[in-house]
């Protein structure tokens, strides 16, 4: 089924010049129960919360969309607003989930941030629900 303009209603972002903005936008799934979707971010960035230093991250979020699929630029204009927030590694991962299900209330999500090594370590964290 191709998409059609009433999936395109709720849609504000996409096609227009937007500001990042702590929401994401959906469009209806036409498939529930047989789509799992996947979003790649590969040049995320925050700040450490103590010494404001710059952190680079890959992202991924893996669902199975229940009613709603997430809009992938709303997704690009959210993580955005990470870029000048202190936010340890751990935290970040438990608020994009949970954002993630606030907004898209899917039928499960796993969230996996991977930071680049800094001080000898790099770290990665996973959210599931």
């Amino acid at each position: 089924m191709p998409t059609n303009t009433e999936d395109l209603t709720s849609l504000t972002a996409l096609g227009r010049s937007s500001k990042p903005a702590r929401t994401l936008e959906t469009f209806p799934n036409h498939a529930p129960g047989n789509l799992e979707v996947t979003l790649h971010c590969t040049e995320f960035t925050c700040l450490c919360p103590k010494t404001g230093q710059p952190d680079y991250a890959e992202i991924e979020i893996s669902y199975i969309p229940s009613k709603l699929v997430v809009e992938s630029k709303s997704m690009k204009l959210y993580l955005e607003t990470y870029r000048n927030v202190g936010v340890f590694h751990e935290h970040l991962a438990v608020d994009i989930g949970k954002d993630f299900v606030k907004f898209i209330r899917p039928k499960s999500v796993s969230v996996t941030v991977k930071f680049r090594t800094r001080g000898g370590i790099a770290i990665d964290a996973v959210w599931h629900n």
